[in-house]
């Protein structure tokens, strides 16, 4: 019970900090018109290593704070256990950027955004099963948004919607939500 408290009180900031980055990746991705597919891949990936540099930092901070090692066992698991997901999805990324640009590809975009979608959530669900199920949940989550944006974006509405706006919400305020969430649920839990 007391690594579930661990747990939680380092993936309240991270999520949080994900979720503000996710959100302002998506309106600066929006306001600047990034529309090809390619460089919409370049600038997604770019704020995902902003994400991560920041959530590593976090992590780093808080266990320094508490005295326990950054790559502990238990960290090498969720690492291990996210590492085939993510890196399929950078793959896909890197290829979908090098095809969008030279064929200059708009619709690219939207096809990514349920893939990476779901490719994280997969990741997420590996990760929780040495985590909290929350975290399973959330996974969950992802993947059930990422088939839904698969079937939603058909031929016939795919310029119906922004790719930034997606991302935004399945990425930006998702995980802002959950940090939020995990905020408010945190004391409670671990007061017990």
């Amino acid at each position: 019970m007391e690594r579930s408290a661990v747990y939680r009180r380092a993936l309240a900031p991270v999520t949080t900090y994900v979720g503000t980055v996710g959100i302002i990746g998506a309106v600066a991705g929006w306001w600047l018109k990034i529309e090809n597919g390619g460089v919409f891949a370049i600038y997604w990936m770019a704020i995902s290593l902003v994400a991560i540099a920041g959530a590593f930092m976090l992590v780093r901070r808080q266990a320094l704070k508490s005295g326990e090692p950054f790559w502990s066992p238990p960290t090498r698991r969720i690492a291990q256990a996210m590492l085939p997901a993510l890196l399929v999805g950078l793959v896909i990324g890197l290829r979908a950027a090098i095809t969008s640009i030279q064929v200059r590809d708009d619709v690219g975009a939207l096809i990514l955004v349920p893939v990476w979608g779901l490719l994280y959530g997969l990741a997420l669900n590996a990760a929780g099963f040495f985590m909290p199920r929350g975290v399973k949940w959330f996974g969950s989550a992802f993947v059930v948004a990422g088939l839904g944006l698969l079937l939603e974006l058909g031929p016939l509405n795919i310029g119906d919607y922004s790719p930034h706006l997606l991302m935004g919400i399945l990425f930006g305020a998702s995980h802002l939500a959950y940090g939020i969430y995990l905020y408010f649920t945190e004391s409670r839990k671990n007061e017990a």
